[in-house]
């Protein structure tokens, strides 16, 4: 008789030669654990979705109640669906007036690929800027702007009309012009190992976009619903997107993405052609009720008001030998090492002792910390004490 791992790698399409293997029976807050009892510190948060915690009780109250009442009708934007609406005008109500026009998809792929359809039918232009190191999903369009090339050979050719600047890089704003449909670009970079731009970078980027009339793409897939310390990592820099995306820790573990934009930007996906989007699935209710849910938790128990203090706390406790620097905003932290190796080492027996970590797609060499927003002083000095423990004896061995 086979047992579920086994089965796992039987039947199940695998993405890698190495999973992790890990069988997690349930959830709760900030832990993960297994059937046998054995339990497990979260640190990644399902990489940036559990921001409010693993089955936070008002979300899944929103789930059961949404569940009573009824699930998919049909295809996304032609019935009022009550939990579609009351989402998107909590979400509007939160975010800057620009951005008043709410469009519900699956994912965070998605809504990259929504975004950049709309970026090209409302301005008439085909040329696309993203960044290097940039990771924005892995569906072919969402590919084809991902800033590492190892990932993309292998399925050429993508998109035409796509250029790559560096990120954080002043002197290539100059390649945004008035050829350009939209830049696309992580408000911090994720998967590049936790890159936080300068605020006048920022700031010169938005102005270049302006004088060009080239659409910004804010990519908050990662750093949205609070992660930063901020609903939205923008709001750091003091300037808004032309297009928002949103996804992962939007629907509180339910998979949900958005593309937010102004009323005259998105009505361009109306006509010529009709149906400019369509998604079946976009906007499912259950999802939208717990993504309202979700943000009511973040506002309502404020869960942002002690992230500087919980980043500040890691900082201060994660000083050691192998810990090259501690980059990132909020609790979207990476631990620079010195190797892929280590990195995987450091990994593995983290998890041995309870406590999970991870690396990223295009900084192997960096640990993620990405822990829910809910963490305890306590349980960050526990994971903070873990890690130290695990760095010291890999240099022992």
């Amino acid at each position: 008789m086979l047992n579920l791992r086994q089965l796992f790698l039987l039947n199940n399409a695998q993405t890698s030669s190495t999973p992790r293997l890990l069988e997690i029976e349930r959830a709760e807050g900030i832990y993960l654990y297994s059937p046998d009892g054995r339990k497990y510190m979260d640190l990644v948060s399902g990489f940036a979705v559990s921001n409010v915690g693993h089955r936070h009780p008002h979300v899944v109250k929103a789930i059961k109640d949404q569940v009573d009442r009824y699930m998919h009708l049909t295809v996304y934007g032609e019935f009022v669906q009550a939990p579609q609406v009351k989402f998107a005008v909590k979400l509007v109500s939160v975010l800057p007036h620009n951005l008043n026009s709410v469009y519900f998809v699956n994912s965070g792929a998605e809504a990259t690929e929504g975004a950049l359809k709309l970026a090209k039918r409302y301005t008439g232009r085909k040329k696309i800027i993203s960044c290097h190191n940039a990771y924005h999903g892995s569906t072919h369009g969402a590919l084809s702007v991902m800033g590492n090339d190892y990932f993309k050979e292998a399925f050429q050719p993508l998109l035409p009309d796509i250029s790559f600047i560096n990120f954080n890089d002043f002197s290539d704003l100059e390649a945004i012009n008035s050829e350009t449909a939209c830049i696309i670009i992580e408000t911090i970079q994720g998967e590049a190992g936790i890159r936080v731009p300068e605020r006048k970078y920022m700031q010169a980027l938005r102005k270049r976009c302006a004088e060009t009339g080239t659409l910004l793409i804010l990519d908050e897939i990662q750093t949205g619903f609070g992660r930063t310390g901020k609903l939205f990592a923008f709001e750091h820099f003091d300037i808004s997107p032309d297009i928002l995306l949103s996804a992962k820790g939007i629907g509180g573990g339910m998979p949900i993405g958005a593309f937010i934009s102004s009323r005259e930007i998105m009505n361009s996906l109306t006509e010529n052609p009709i149906l400019g989007h369509i998604t079946t699935f976009g906007g499912h209710p259950v999802c939208c009720a717990a993504g309202l849910a979700t943000l009511e938790v973040l506002l309502e128990e404020n869960l942002m008001r002690d992230v500087d203090q919980k980043e500040s706390l890691f900082r201060e406790l994660l000083v050691h030998p192998l810990i090259k620097e501690v980059r990132g905003r909020g609790l979207m932290l990476a631990l620079q090492l010195d190797s892929f190796e280590l990195v995987e080492e450091v990994c593995k027996a983290a998890a041995e002792q309870g406590l999970i970590i991870d690396w990223f797609l295009h900084c192997d060499t960096a640990l993620r910390l990405a822990p829910p927003l809910i963490i305890s002083e306590a349980e960050i000095r526990t994971a903070c004490t873990t890690i130290l423990t695990t760095l010291t004896k890999t240099t022992e061995t």
